[in-house]
């Protein structure tokens, strides 16, 4: 199933010391946790917060501030999931229809 989420971050509670310059710029690790089929007092579904290094989580350190929050707007169907949604139809088709076709009688025919 594929998810559209909306993130919105406060950037003054960014710890500016894990900015990391990249190729392209200047990077953060981010990480969010997403409760597909619940949401907060507020309409949300989860929550950011700066990634925090395995060094730091073996050492017991205070986890990261929550940056923000994240919202799921949309929720599309897997290329799977549209196939077997199509084959349960086609079973049921084929259920209502076979029996039909074992009463069909030639003589049924005006022609």
């Amino acid at each position: 199933m594929k998810i559209g989420l909306s993130v919105k971050i406060n950037v003054s509670k960014i710890d500016k010391t894990r900015l990391f310059k990249g190729e392209h710029g200047t990077y953060l690790d981010l990480q969010t946790f997403v409760e597909l089929d619940q949401q907060d007092q507020y309409g949300n579904n989860g929550f950011i917060a700066q990634t925090q290094t395995k060094e730091e989580r073996e050492a017991g350190a205070e986890k990261p501030p929550i940056l923000g929050n994240c919202k799921v707007f949309w929720r599309g169907e897997s290329n799977q999931q549209r196939q077997q949604g199509y084959d349960q139809g086609m079973a049921q088709a084929r259920e209502t229809v076979a029996p039909a076709i074992d009463k069909f009688d030639d003589q049924d025919i005006p022609f």
